[in-house]
């Protein structure tokens, strides 16, 4: 039987501080079970870091973490269950001197809808592979990878990425030219410190399914969230100064009771309501957005660097991707630059854009500049995918600095918040677990 315990303006049975998407999903797996919630965010609106800004009709994501079709909890989360992906070609586009060259699409060639082809056909300037033995041994690779489940890859040693990447016996052309930036790009790490277990089950997702963006940008995600809440569960413009497993102390409304405490805010924001916390490194992102009067003919690619010369780690046209985030008939280039930003970014940028798509930028136009500190938490070895979510009864804390520092960590990080507090609760959850995607 289902608990339904009266919700007032000071207690709720569970108070969750923090409205990113995994304080969201934790709430409305929460309210679906019966449980009364209230979501405490000292933003101004809810989303975190899938904060997406509207400029001239641009819709421009402030962080833009890609995402991948394989990713199977946003399938199980019942507030995001048919939410619209758009998904690039598939492979990515790798620039190597004067040629441009498809990559990473062996495994699934041929088993997506809507495939690269127009891409290819567009631009005379995409080569086909010119070592058909090395691609056939990275599609190899690759497809070990995808059929090798989860549970192996977290059993095998533990070291970083960068030095894992040596010993997987492919040309140091592959893995210099392609791997590497492909790494750098899924994990948000250009120097490859990531433990090798995260790095395999990022190549592993990129393996099984496609990369993608959510259409109308990344804030459709926890707004769709937010939708699924019954009014008033969201307080927002909320600063929460002392926690714990029963109350919490607001600076706005004084003391808030409760039977259960989630910190859902980030690593460091946990920590400094709840000393003791473990606070990883976190990876700096930098991402900007130009408009361009054409579309450089890369279609709906992902382009990398497969040199290094210069600081974009991945760039794409983001209006071909997802045409919702531009105003009809212009064009919006997104690009992302990881680490600590040089004092003359834009320019170096602006430069290094000429290059990878081989297009005069002069006339492009700067939209905005986006610079997150604590963009990616570090998952440097040894880190636990699955760090626990309890603390103890009644004090539960996720996000993805619990999991994988993904979209789809933070959603599951959720799920297993949500799932110890029914428990903890002696609550059964009235959801049936929902059929994944042949991809996942």
């Amino acid at each position: 039987m289902l608990i339904r315990t009266a919700h007032t303006a000071d207690h709720a049975d569970v108070i969750i501080v923090g409205a990113g998407v995994a304080g969201l999903a934790t709430a409305q797996q929460l309210t679906r079970a019966g449980v009364s919630v209230s979501v405490l965010e000292a933003a101004p609106q809810p989303g975190g870091r899938m904060t997406t800004d509207e400029v001239d009709g641009f819709r421009l994501d402030r962080v833009g973490r890609l995402m991948n079709a394989a990713y199977p909890e946003p399938h199980r989360t019942a507030g995001l269950a048919g939410v619209p992906l758009r998904l690039f070609a598939p492979g990515v586009l790798v620039r190597s001197g004067e040629r441009l060259q498809r990559m990473g699409e062996t495994v699934r060639r041929g088993s997506e809808p809507g495939s690269a082809r127009g891409a290819l056909t567009m631009a005379r300037a995409l080569a086909s592979a010119p070592r058909p033995l090395d691609e056939a041994r990275l599609g190899a690779s690759l497809a070990r990878l995808a059929a090798t489940p989860v549970e192996r890859l977290l059993a095998r040693p533990e070291r970083q990425a960068a030095e894992a990447l040596a010993a997987r016996g492919l040309p140091p052309r592959t893995v210099q030219g392609f791997l590497r930036p492909l790494l750098s790009a899924l994990l948000c790490d250009p120097e490859l410190t990531t433990s090798s277990r995260c790095a395999d089950l990022a190549l592993r997702a990129f393996a099984r399914g496609r990369l993608c963006v959510p259409a109308g940008g990344a804030a459709s995600l926890p707004d769709r969230l937010a939708a699924e809440l019954p009014p008033g569960t969201i307080l927002t413009g909320v600063r929460v100064k002392e926690a714990s497993i029963n109350r919490v102390t607001t600076l706005e409304y004084g003391e808030l009771s409760c039977r259960a405490l989630v910190l859902a805010t980030g690593a460091r924001e946990a920590a400094e309501l709840l000393p003791g916390l473990r606070v990883p490194r976190f990876h700096p992102v930098t991402v900007l957005h130009h408009s361009a009067p054409q579309a450089p003919p890369t279609g709906t690619a992902l382009l990398l660097d497969g040199e290094g010369g210069g600081p974009v780690a991945y760039t794409t046209v983001m209006s071909e991707v997802d045409p919702s985030r531009a105003p009809r008939g212009r064009t919006l280039i997104s690009s992302t630059v990881l680490g600590t930003p040089s004092p003359d970014l834009e320019r170096e940028v602006a430069a290094h854009l000429a290059r990878l798509y081989g297009t005069p930028v002069d006339d492009w136009e700067l939209l905005a500049v986006h610079h997150t500190p604590e963009a990616v938490p570090a998952m440097a070895p040894s880190h636990d995918v699955r760090r626990p979510v309890r603390v103890l009864s009644g004090l539960y804390v996720c996000g993805d600095h619990r999991a994988t520092s993904t979209v789809q960590g933070s959603l599951l990080s959720a799920r297993r918040a949500a799932t110890a507090i029914l428990q903890d609760f002696a609550i059964s959850s009235p959801l049936e677990p929902r059929p994944l995607p042949s991809a996942a």
